[in-house]
């Protein structure tokens, strides 16, 4: 059977996850024996430990070589208002508008807030994506809150900066389909502007790349910074719950979530495997791989930003999980992949490891991430780790989109 054939293996193995993700609760490591005047005598403890400066709070559980940053608040752009930097300014108004622009993609009816909905974290709320045509695109919109303080972009980290991602969102057949040889001619097309690409570039030129550096420009100015967690970290002590405070410590601590989401943005920037390629069967993405080409990127994504992390549910690259089901898999280790329980759908008998012989082309095994391991976390310890993201939720901020020009 040739790795296309697995679809029947595909369908049922995202089945198994799904099922694992989620689990009742009756099905977890029953609670410690904890009184609540013993709970609250810990976390009591713990609330006087993390009112410390980040620099003195307890030391965290991170594997031996990540090279990991303190939790921390975010750093602020130095163009928020007008008289900052009016020449930055123009760009970013000029950005704004371009962003709800649907005249941007091809067929005129796609915007970048068609993803990206400043009422939906800056995501869309989706599994997946649609783009031009009802296309259902392979992977779940990321949120854009922060994006201009990350190294790389996509999930496959493809891209360098929001410059360049802007220029293949748009350039995509199958996201805005504008049309390579003239991208940018709706846009070119209106005439009001001119005057505005004139004052944010010191011409009326309107190009691919001036309207992805005005989009990256609006892009950069989205930055949080007003969780409960932020106000935390300002010293307001009673900012977060007994609950968040606790689910701070095991944050830090026995969940292990630092070793890869660390720093302002929570995240180490990084790429990792988590089991969920669907190697080898019909929603596989090798994500990472597909662009280095490398043997260690089969099945790595890019770790996501956890800030503002309840406002753009669905999670993960597929989109096909809820933060419950998240921090169970994560309690339970993430899903193995093994050659030999891959190929069951309708042999017995046969396994992946001879098929792939069959196969010369298929891309290296994938190998599990090493920080990925059994939690043993139990059903109010995984409440208490759910409350401290919960603190990491930004207010919610009305943004009405602007008058677009010609219209």
């Amino acid at each position: 059977m040739s790795r296309a054939g697995w679809g029947v293996a595909g369908v049922v193995w995202v089945t198994v996850i799904l099922i694992v993700a989620n689990v009742t609760r009756s099905q977890e490591p029953a609670s410690t024996e904890e009184t609540p005047e013993a709970r609250r005598e810990r976390i009591e403890g713990l609330r006087r430990a993390y009112a410390a400066k980040p620099e003195h709070w307890p030391p965290p559980q991170v594997d031996e070589l990540v090279k990991w940053v303190e939790l921390g608040p975010l750093p602020k752009p130095t163009f928020l208002r007008p008289e900052d930097d009016p020449e930055t300014w123009a760009k970013v108004e000029l950005g704004k508008r371009l962003f709800f622009d649907p005249r941007l993609s091809g067929s005129g009816q796609i915007a970048c807030a068609s993803c990206h909905d400043p009422d939906l974290g800056w995501a869309d709320g989706r599994t997946t994506s649609f783009g031009d045509g009802r296309t259902r695109l392979g992977r779940n919109a990321p949120g854009l809150l922060n994006a201009g303080m990350v190294s790389s972009l996509f999930w496959d980290g493809r891209a360098a900066s929001l410059e360049e991602q802007a220029k293949m969102v748009i350039l995509n057949p199958s996201e805005m389909n504008a049309p390579a040889e003239a991208p940018v001619k709706g846009i070119a097309a209106v005439a009001e502007y001119r005057p505005l690409f004139a004052r944010a570039f010191g011409s009326d030129a309107i190009t691919l790349d001036s309207v992805a550096r005005a989009l990256a420009a609006f892009e950069r100015t989205l930055v949080g910074g007003r969780s409960r967690f932020d106000a935390f970290l300002r010293g307001e002590t009673k900012a977060l719950s007994d609950e968040a405070v606790a689910g701070l410590d095991l944050f830090r601590g026995r969940a292990r979530c630092l070793n890869c989401h660390h720093g302002p943005t929570l995240s180490d920037g990084q790429f990792h495997d988590l089991g969920l390629s669907c190697y080898g069967r019909l929603y596989e993405d090798l994500g990472r791989y597909r662009i280095t080409g490398a043997a260690d990127d089969v099945g790595r994504f890019r770790t996501p930003s956890l800030r503002n992390v309840t406002a753009t549910k669905p999670y993960m690259h597929n989109g096909l999980f809820e933060l419950e089901g998240v921090l169970r898999m994560y309690n339970a280790g993430m899903p193995t992949l093994r050659p030999k329980e891959m190929n069951k759908d309708e042999d017995k008998d046969k396994d992946i490891a001879k098929d792939k012989n069959k196969d010369k082309d298929a891309p290296p095994f994938p190998t599990k991430s090493a920080h990925l391991r059994p939690l043993k976390l139990n059903a109010r310890e995984l409440a208490d780790l759910k409350a401290f993201l919960e603190s990491l939720a930004e207010p919610r901020a009305l943004v009405r989109p602007p008058a677009l020009p010609g219209l």
